[in-house]
């Protein structure tokens, strides 16, 4: 450990051999029940949910927070996960923000810096509009999925519950309930989605409940109105 005395650990934490936690610029906080395997590094200020895994050898860099129940794996930077979501392999994320029950596939990376620095363009509301951020990865909504090898620009905008796979670049703003590859996409059948669902959130021991099924019929018929394939 370097700056132990900025370094949290929470009950039960299990914490292997060859990790680095380095609290020099900021501290790092382990709630109760996660692990960090081997060799992995983790520079503060950073995050790491109850009963999250860190995978063997990833780097998990400043400025992330990882939520409850996460596997988390690769190089990780500046990036927010939502509970219960997986990167479990190596690739990068960087400058990003993942949704709960998201999964990334392995060899999946996401640009956070165009080749020219400047100021990332992100979709919102209808149109691409400027952040003024020369740092900005993806945005991924909850349930979303992405298959080994997926690659997303920076000020990439994916929805609620998309399907994503293939070699192709993915389209900077990828409507809710979409499913498919670079820029050939349909969509997700809604009982499909929410089956899909249900065996995720069983594996973890939570019910999708009518409560679920009521918020993704009320984000499915929104992303209705959005034009596919812009």
């Amino acid at each position: 450990m370097v700056g132990e005395d900025n370094v949290v650990i929470g009950e039960g934490v299990v914490v292997k051999p060859g990790v680095v936690l380095d609290a020099s610029s900021g501290p790092i906080f382990i709630n109760d029940g996660a692990s960090i395997m081997a060799n992995a590094m983790v520079l503060g200020p950073a995050y790491i949910g109850r009963s999250s895994l860190v995978k063997s050898g990833a780097k998990i860099l400043e400025g992330t927070s990882i939520g409850d129940v996460c596997k988390i794996g690769g190089e990780v930077d500046e990036t927010i996960f939502g509970d219960y979501s997986n990167k479990q392999h190596d690739g990068f994320l960087g400058h990003s923000y993942i949704g709960e029950w998201v999964n990334i596939g392995a060899g999946s990376n996401n640009s956070d810096l165009k080749n020219n620095y400047s100021a990332v363009r992100m979709w919102s509301a209808g149109t691409a509009r400027e952040t003024g951020r020369q740092f900005l990865g993806l945005i991924m909504g909850d349930h979303t999925k992405a298959g080994i090898g997926t690659l997303f620009n920076s000020g990439t905008v994916v929805g609620f519950n998309c399907n994503l796979y293939g070699s192709e670049m993915v389209q900077k703003f990828v409507p809710s309930f979409s499913w498919g590859h670079g820029s050939e996409m349909v969509e997700y059948q809604l009982e499909k989605a929410m089956l899909t669902a249900q065996v995720v959130m069983e594996r973890r021991n939570i019910k999708f409940s009518d409560a679920h099924k009521s918020v993704f019929k009320k984000i499915h018929d929104f992303s209705a109105r959005c034009v596919r394939n812009i």
